[in-house]
């Protein structure tokens, strides 16, 4: 079996691999320049910023899975392009019109937000296209352009849904002052108070002495009967033993311990959180059919592999056009909303005593 290699700046010639796995799967990883001199073929063009400086870690990650389920698929898989690109939006464009021309059939990718934005806003779009990542709220959105990723903002109000599930009626909301921070606070006090929930306080994150004092009195005042932790992982475990026991704590996947160990999990003991399938459900049936490859210690490359399984399996769907009420992801349940967007329904976990819980699963 031939493993397809990740195609750098340097290749100038189109590099065609075949992986034989019950039936023959063709992956052709095409380079920016090369694109144009594609032979035209029915194909699934997966479009990834390979070539970008900033991204191309991420975007092997999510070539990776994105090959793995190909391969699960075997005689289910149809012929697979992927298509270099960097961070310039005009080029996205014109690798995308490229693809099409070259007989695209299926387009997945761009994705990072900015190639989403700039497809989005062109008449590119003529076949269906799955982008890897959202759009901001009001911005053109073509017929046949899907989104699916990783939002936090989805994860953000699924925890605002769940605490309000467990009786939760008064937050205070923890944030920094990241951009990442702020997209979690904001989702979460929206999907909150829509469900009638009332933000007491929103509280600013800050690793001095004196604020984290102060955070222990604010916890103490008995003014809230939760606390949503819209941090990540290092500062959720800086102020979490200045929260006491009393309040509940809530998180998105941010605060995940990934390969932290033990002595992390301990840090951040009764936060709930949720997180995907591929990290929390070992024994998950989708789970348990695609390989564990060596990412680095980062967990963030071991989402976006997962991505790459899932968002292979949803282009199989708008491929046959056989939208499905509903796919057992990796990334968690999956389902199609009236906006063309894939969304994730997470597990729900709690460390407890060092060990991981699980608390509920997407139905």
């Amino acid at each position: 079996m031939m493993r397809c290699s990740v195609h750098r700046l340097g290749a100038t010639r189109v590099l065609l691999s075949a992986l034989l796995y019950g039936a023959l799967i063709a992956f052709a990883i095409v380079d920016a320049r090369d694109a144009g001199a594609a032979a035209r073929e029915p194909h699934v063009a997966l479009i990834l910023p390979l070539a970008s400086h900033t991204f191309s870690r991420h975007a092997d990650a999510v070539r990776q899975g994105f090959v793995a389920a190909a391969r699960a698929a075997a005689k289910n898989a149809p012929p697979v392009r992927i298509y270099s690109v960097n961070e310039d939006t005009v080029n996205v464009l014109t690798i995308y019109e490229q693809a099409v021309e070259s007989g695209a059939q299926l387009v997945v990718g761009p994705l990072t937000r900015n190639g989403v934005a700039v497809i989005a806003a062109s008449n590119l779009v003529t076949v269906p296209t799955l982008a890897l990542n959202s759009l901001e709220p009001g911005s053109p959105q073509p017929a046949r352009l899907y989104l699916f990723g990783l939002s936090v903002e989805l994860e953000a109000r699924q925890v605002a849904r769940l605490a309000f599930d467990d009786g939760r009626r008064n937050a205070f909301i923890l944030s920094d002052d990241s951009t990442l921070g702020n997209r979690m606070r904001k989702a979460f006090l929206q999907e909150f108070a829509r469900f009638g929930g009332v933000t007491v306080a929103e509280l600013s994150f800050s690793a001095d002495q004196s604020s984290l004092n102060k955070l222990r009195q604010a916890a103490n005042l008995g003014v809230a009967d939760m606390v949503f932790l819209a941090l990540d992982f290092a500062r959720a475990r800086t102020v979490r033993p200045y929260l006491g026991n009393a309040l509940a704590l809530y998180a998105t996947s941010q605060v995940s311990a990934g390969r932290s160990g033990t002595l992390a999990t301990h840090d951040l003991n009764l936060v709930r959180f949720v997180d995907m399938p591929w990290l929390l459900q070992a024994d998950h049936p989708a789970v348990m059919i695609y390989p564990r490859p060596e990412l680095g210690d980062l967990v963030e490359f071991d989402r976006l592999y997962a991505l790459g399984i899932d968002a292979f399996r949803i282009g199989l769907e708008l491929l046959r056009s056989s939208h499905e009420p509903g796919v057992d992801g990796v990334t968690g349940r999956i389902r199609l909303t009236r906006d063309q967007q894939f969304v994730r329904e997470l597990t729900s976990a709690q460390y407890v005593d060092g060990k991981t819980v699980i608390l509920g699963v997407p139905r």
